[in-house]
């Protein structure tokens, strides 16, 4: 969640400096409102239009794109304007209209599967997108709902999306996110986000998509999921090399659909 101007600068320097030191690509995440708190008393951010000029600070100050997530159609017009894609949230990824408005604006998606959909019925979204205009389609892995408050990556579902042809993303901190077990917050098990990372990276990803905090004991939002900024670079460059000797990996390879 982008929580301040200061905290948006400093984290995309780092993510920045980063990317370049390990040579990754980097596409900076900040959400400019959480619309689905679990208490109506939880902070939802700095708003849409504090958000786009700090994005374009962050812009003009560091070589990064960025993605945000939109929870209303008319917001993809703004945030066209500003951002390089769009990102759907999981909870909101059945809503036509917003599918459609953030297609017909030309930009990639990322579209998050919700935790109550089943791989195979993100074809139907992702028919949704390119009917209205976009072939830039990408897929993201967050995790099941299994029982109250807790989540299961099924890992199934990383070669069914990606039959689709989609670029299929592996959300690692969401996915060990525990929906609602804080009452009026979300709990997780962050030392949990490298066993999934190894395991989707193991499978074949396009990417992984990480949450980091500088203070986690402060944030305001998924404090118990995020990777520690002072971490992070350990953490990624650990994900990076398993992802090239993956790569290397000499193999016959079936395609989901020859097997199904």
């Amino acid at each position: 969640m982008l929580e301040s101007r200061d905290l948006g600068l400093e984290t995309a320097e780092f993510l920045c400096n980063m990317a370049d030191k390990l040579g990754i690509s980097l596409i900076y995440k900040a959400s400019f409102d959480k619309a689905n708190r679990s208490s109506i008393n939880g902070v939802r951010g700095v708003g849409i239009d504090e958000a786009m000029d700090i994005f374009i600070e962050i812009k003009a100050r560091f070589p990064c794109k960025i993605v945000t997530d939109i929870h209303e159609s008319h917001q993809s017009k703004i945030v066209a304007e500003v951002v390089d894609l769009i990102q759907i949230p999981a909870m909101l990824c059945r809503q036509t209209d917003l599918v459609v408005s953030a297609a017909k604006t030309g930009l990639p998606i990322n579209i998050k599967k919700g935790q109550f959909m089943s791989p195979t019925e993100m074809r139907n979204i992702v028919d949704k997108a390119r009917q209205s205009g976009s072939e830039n389609v990408m897929l993201c892995e967050r995790g099941t709902f299994f029982g109250y408050n807790n989540l299961v990556s099924d890992m199934r579902s990383l070669p069914i999306m990606s039959s689709f042809g989609c670029p299929v993303i592996f959300d690692a901190t969401h996915s060990i996110q525990k929906p609602g077990a804080g009452i009026c917050e979300s709990g997780g098990e962050r030392w949990f986000a490298e066993t999934l990372s190894r395991a989707a990276i193991a499978v074949g990803v396009a990417g992984l998509f990480v949450e980091t905090h500088p203070r986690p004991e402060k944030a305001l939002s998924d404090g118990a999921c995020v990777i520690p900024m002072h971490s992070l670079e350990k953490f990624v460059s650990a994900m990076q090399k398993l992802d090239s000797a993956s790569k290397k990996i000499a193999y016959q390879s079936f395609s989901y659909q020859q097997l199904s």
